[in-house]
């Protein structure tokens, strides 16, 4: 079939997408690469579809379905969706993504190559064209508008040729193969669909609940995303997994999603799950802030205790009844993201700890005890604080003490306690001891990066502090501000002061916080901790979330394994979840996985970002902000090889 009929069938209703199906996750770089494809008429792959009746389509968006049989794409919707976008300038109707993808998309007539635009590169420079533009005027037009132009006069015939191969991609065909029969339920579709999509990100059995759930209520994904979203610009980015495993351990007390495909048999039952999943969220999430300090995502431990959390409170009519039940809750809490109770096997876990808290009585208990079954032990110890980087577990739990335990700021003295993670005048790491004269004395990465060399600071003060030497300006510090230090669980022995004790200070400072953790479990689970003032709910605040940032384990061991590789060239390290910030204001712009502020040849090269599967605003703000910016790892080690390294060797 024609990729322009394809086109007209999806505006038709004939042709949509099933509920099952993920948003549009491709980048510039994909949408480049098919149109390249296409120009040069390479195979692209044939498209997959679900013939089945209209009437039992769970169809994604508000695509008006066509009468009598309809088809649905299995595999192809990131090419149709960008075929689509391109050829018709905006998102086909059942589009979920960022249309920023394939937007603006141009083509050079003189070296046959797509780009996005860039308005210094092409403004006026005939031999650029806006790919939607040629393709809703047609050939003819767009080559009329190049006659007269006494720049391409002696290129006219040549531009002529390729315009029309950029016009005629749409009259291509692409190979139609269809999946049929009263057979094909959606269960078994979905194992169709996982079993072709080798190369892509499986359907889970959520995404399967989820798509049910939509055929009855059409509007549940969108009321979902709504509520995603308030709580995002509360500074809390959650999955829309995550909140249907909420609603499913509300609603049902199981873990499996096939119990909520049973237990939802009307609107009325999800949207009333829905509603009992945002006032538990929201009522935990002020408590996790208000009595343990964690007010934000990147500080928001073992999300996924959150389903059973809920269901604990929606049993008690959210009412946890007196503190010592509510701080023994959130001692369950804190020990699950030390110990990564959900960090694995997460259905069976949490299948396992509904069950145990089924009967009110004795369920704090039962959980708890369940937690000793990995850890017989659950004191923390001096070695536990051995790890590195922001990823470790107990880094949510070192911002937490500096929180609960009031930790004062070095410069201004005044508690950390009520400051936020992010702008000028938040919290920031810093570390104790420099990186750059770790580095110069021959310690590793891994000990530069330790969880025992960080605190926090206001940024302001972090900025004053810099690069200096701990022995000097600790020092100042201690007699400006008479305690300030202390309250960091600095070891105040000066001798660990000096670069060439730095390992006898990473080895006293873990004691010390072992000790600071510990007494605060204490109390806690003993209902010693203070009552926290009233303060304005935090799910009603605004933050200003900086997009971009690493998301999830694999990103962050690729960022790891880059870093190490970078240091093995003899080059600095990178900065991880470098914040982008504004030259004049100092606003936070942007989050990069993986910066060089100063070029990987310090004030002689551009500074460069590396950016991992991040939407194209993130990298276009970092490229306005002059980062040489690169989205694939490949490019990046070339770009060190033949151009900073071989800049090192000259």
């Amino acid at each position: 079939m024609k990729i322009a009929t394809i086109i007209s069938q999806i505006d038709l209703g004939s042709i949509a997408l099933p509920q099952f199906q993920r948003g549009y996750v491709w980048n510039r770089n994909q949408v480049r690469s098919l149109m390249f494809s296409l120009y040069r008429k390479y195979p692209v792959g044939s498209l997959l579809v679900w013939v089945t009746k209209a009437e039992n389509a769970y169809v994604r968006g508000d695509s008006e379905v066509a009468p009598g049989t309809i088809k649905l794409l299995l595999d192809g919707q990131q090419r149709m969706t960008t075929l689509y976008g391109i050829v018709k300038g905006k998102p086909p109707r059942f589009f979920e993504g960022n249309r920023q993808s394939f937007t603006d998309l141009y083509f050079n007539l003189d070296d046959e190559t797509f780009e996005f635009y860039l308005k210094q590169k092409m403004e006026t420079k005939p031999e650029w064209i806006s790919v939607t533009e040629l393709m809703q005027k047609g050939a003819g037009q767009a080559i009329a508008e190049l006659i007269g132009k006494q720049t391409v006069s002696d290129k006219l015939k040549l531009y002529a040729n390729r315009i029309n191969s950029i016009d005629q991609i749409k009259e291509l065909d692409l190979h139609i193969e269809e999946v049929s029969g009263e057979d094909k339920n959606i269960d078994a579709v979905v194992d169709i669909f996982n079993r072709v999509n080798t190369g892509g990100t499986k359907l889970s059995s959520g995404d399967l609940a989820l798509a049910k759930v939509c055929a009855i209520w059409p509007e549940a994904r969108s009321n979902m995303r709504t509520l995603l979203n308030k709580w995002r610009k509360a500074g809390f980015n959650f999955q829309l997994e995550w909140l249907l495993r909420c609603i499913n351990a509300n609603l049902t007390g199981k873990a499996p999603f096939s119990a909520l495909e049973k237990k939802v048999d009307s609107p009325l039952i999800f949207q009333d799950g829905l509603k009992q999943a945002e006032r538990t969220i929201d009522i935990l999430l002020n408590l996790i802030a208000a009595r343990l300090g964690l007010d934000h995502d990147r500080v928001l431990g073992s999300r996924y205790s959150m389903p059973l959390m809920t269901r604990y409170l929606a049993q008690r009519n959210y009412d946890l009844g007196n503190h010592r039940e509510r701080d023994r809750l959130l001692y369950w809490y804190i020990h699950t993201f030390l110990w990564g109770r959900y960090a694995g096997s997460t259905e069976s876990k949490l299948a396992r700890d509904l069950t145990l808290i089924e009967s009110n009585e004795g369920a704090l208990d039962r959980i708890v005890t369940e937690l000793r079954t990995n850890r017989p032990d659950l004191r923390v110890q001096p070695a536990d604080f051995a790890g590195a980087t922001v990823a470790n577990r107990f880094y949510p739990l070192l911002y937490m003490l500096t929180r609960v335990w009031k930790a004062k700021d070095f410069d201004s003295g005044i508690e950390l306690s009520s400051h936020l993670l992010g702008s000028m005048s938040r919290l920031e790491m810093h570390h104790i001891f420099p990186k750059s004269m770790l580095y110069k004395h021959g310690y590793k990465m891994g000990e530069a990066n330790a969880i025992a060399n960080f605190t926090f600071l206001t940024k302001e003060t972090n900025l004053k502090v810099t690069n200096h030497d701990p022995q000097e300006y600790l020092e100042q510090y201690v007699k400006r501000n008479p305690g300030v230090v202390e309250s960091h669980w600095i070891p105040m022995d000066r001798n660990l002061w000096k670069i060439e004790n730095y390992r006898q200070f990473l080895e006293e400072r873990r004691k010390l916080l072992a000790k600071a953790a510990n007494d605060f479990l204490d109390s806690l689970i003993a209902g010693a901790v203070p009552e926290t003032p009233t303060t304005k709910p935090i799910t009603e605040r605004e933050v200003e979330i900086s997009p971009g940032g690493i998301e999830g384990e694999e990103e962050r061991k690729i960022i790891i394994e880059i870093n190490e590789w970078i240091i093995q060239q003899g080059l600095p390290e990178g900065q991880e979840m470098y914040e982008l910030a504004d030259a004049t204001t100092g606003q936070p712009l942007a989050i990069i996985d993986l910066a060089w502020p100063s070029g990987l040849q310090a004030e002689l090269s551009q500074p460069v970002a590396l950016m991992i599967n991040e939407d194209p605003e993130t990298v276009k703000m970092a490229s306005q902000a002059d980062y040489k910016c690169f989205t694939d790892i490949e490019a990046f080690k070339r770009y060190v090889q033949r151009e900073i390294l071989a800049l090192s060797a000259a």
